[in-house]
């Protein structure tokens, strides 16, 4: 059994508030009475893509000086830049191609894809990025269920701000599945909301936002709820590759 926590759109800006916030999630994860297997965070870690942000991300999420008691898994948003968050965040030489990494643990896999486009709000998982998947897919030959793990969502959340942004081409990923049943599962961030839904026959789960939460259209005309407490999730991939998530809030 693989049990991962699960918090997205830091939009670490350095003010206050954006610190205040992601050090309370950090601070309940850090201090669980039992132990998860990793930390996926999916995106928009900074919210203008500096290496300053990227720098107080490293410190906040334990990537510098190993404190955090297990891995963090990281991709890009598009809030993300991913020259300054290869250097900032991750430490590594500055580069422009997509920021993919593949994690393999006893009782399953988590590829964390990049779907930023440079310059632009949509998501895209490029070809780089399916020559990735699949190429990493056919390393672990179909014996552990794996989860795709990238910001932007492909399907319809029913709200006009995060659909007006989400993954182009679903139908290509959409392909990807059908030949791939190993896929357990994906996890995207982004539209800064808990939400549960299917994709091409899979389990899309979308993490809450850290920094605000959407407001759907029948709970009022603003859209962000910057009062609404830090989100996470936990998601648990049991051994026949089921997926379970659970959502919780920190006040």
């Amino acid at each position: 059994m693989l049990v991962l926590a699960h918090i997205s759109d830091l939009h670490l800006d350095g003010s206050a508030r954006a610190t205040e916030r992601a050090e309370r999630v950090r601070d309940r994860l850090w201090e669980l009475p039992g132990p998860v297997d990793a930390l996926l965070v999916t995106g928009d870690i900074a919210d203008h893509g500096t290496e300053t942000e990227y720098e107080e991300a490293a410190r906040i999420l334990g990537l510098r000086d190993g404190d955090a008691p297990f891995p963090v898994l990281t991709c890009p948003g598009n809030h993300d830049s991913r020259a300054p968050y290869r250097k900032g965040l991750l430490g590594r030489p500055t580069a422009e191609g997509p920021v993919n990494s593949a994690h393999v643990f006893d009782d399953g896999a988590v590829l964390m894809c990049d779907s930023s486009v440079p310059g632009s709000d949509e998501g895209e998982l490029d070809e780089e990025t399916y020559d990735w998947i699949e190429t990493t897919l056919d390393e672990l030959d179909g014996d552990l269920p794996a989860l795709l793990a990238f910001h932007h969502p492909p399907a319809a959340l029913h709200h006009p701000l995060p659909d007006a942004y989400r993954l182009r081409r679903p139908d290509r990923l959409a392909a990807l599945l059908e030949r791939r049943p190993e896929i357990a599962g994906l996890v995207t961030g982004h539209a800064h909301t808990p939400a549960a839904t299917a994709f091409a026959g899979r389990p899309l789960v979308v993490g809450p936002g850290v920094t605000w939460t959407l407001r759907l259209p029948w709970e009022g005309e603003q859209v962000a709820d910057r009062e609404a407490p830090v989100g996470l999730a936990f998601h648990v991939l049991d051994d026949g590759g089921r997926l379970t998530s659970h959502f919780r809030t920190v006040t």
